[in-house]
């Protein structure tokens, strides 16, 4: 699949994931922004270099694509990501929403610092990259936009409310996002994907022992690449992804138990809510009406 004249902005493309995603699309003919705060995993802390190597490593084998360093986290940081694309290339044909920093502990055990640096850098980043870009995409009637979701958010588990609620959300920004660009030729979905980065090999190294060798970002990529490419016609979806394998988060709804007028009947009626066959199972949203 060709991405030749097509410019991709790539957000926490300096490791793991979002390099992975880079080193494909450029090889495959996208011009790529890498951008990266080139933070460390909790964001605590500026390393540096990680956007720069990357585009290096790209350029060497005769890629194309351009480092970009600013924050996702701050309105003009993500408008500059974006013009970075526009400045360089000239255009933006899609965003992959990657960027992200995890701080894990017990509910009760974090601060709000800890709670707006969580949000800030995957919910908050994400909005504000997408909507920079969404100006551009509808003005040219064509964009696509990848937004990172995760199995952490969408099925939970203990220890990561600040992560897990970001991802959830994004998931329903996944939807909302798709039903509205619909109108103007720009898909949006969401990958969820596993794999071992720097933000979780200690986890899942102690969960996963000598499988993880199989849980390469690389076997990610191909998922996320095919969502920003122009052929791909899936609007509104989730897609789990991890060591090659794919599938499809679906949203359903179980038959409705209707005549309850009291918390009593509610409870007397749960075992039969509580059933999910014949499930309703929800498709895309449709999104024919173009919004002013």
């Amino acid at each position: 699949m060709d991405f030749a004249g097509d410019a991709v902005l790539v957000t926490g493309g300096g490791a793991g994931l979002g390099r992975a995603y880079a080193h494909l699309l450029a090889a495959s003919g996208a011009r790529v922004v890498v951008n990266d705060l080139s933070t460390a995993p909790d964001g605590r802390e500026v390393i540096g270099g990680s956007a720069q190597q990357v585009v290096d490593e790209i350029t060497a084998v005769g890629g194309t694509a351009v480092a970009d360093t600013h924050s996702v986290a701050d309105p003009q940081g993500a408008a500059a990501a974006v013009e970075t694309a526009l400045g360089h290339f000239g255009r933006i044909d899609a965003v992959i929403n990657n960027a992200g920093i995890v701080r894990s502990g017990g509910f009760h055990r974090l601060t709000p610092g800890d709670i707006h640096a969580v949000l800030g850098v995957h919910l908050i980043g994400s909005i504000l990259v997408t909507r920079a870009a969404w100006v551009v995409m509808r003005d040219q009637g064509y964009g696509r936009v990848v937004f990172t979701s995760s199995s952490i958010g969408l099925l939970g588990t203990p220890a990561n409310a600040a992560y897990g609620g970001a991802k959830g959300a994004l998931a329903g920004l996944t939807r909302a996002l798709a039903a509205e660009g619909a109108g103007h030729g720009i898909a949006v979905n969401a990958v969820a994907p596993m794999a071992v980065t720097r933000l979780n090999e200690g986890v899942m190294s102690s969960i996963f022992g000598p499988a993880t060798g199989r849980l390469s970002p690389d076997m990610v990529a191909p998922v996320t690449a095919y969502l920003v490419h122009r052929e791909c016609t899936l609007n509104g979806e989730v897609l789990s992804a991890a060591a090659g394998r794919v599938a499809r988060f679906a949203v359903g709804s179980g038959p409705a138990i209707g005549g309850l007028r009291s918390p009593e009947e509610v409870r007397d009626a749960f075992e039969a809510v509580r059933v999910t066959e014949p499930a309703r199972w929800w498709g895309p949203p449709a999104g024919e009406t173009r919004i002013a």
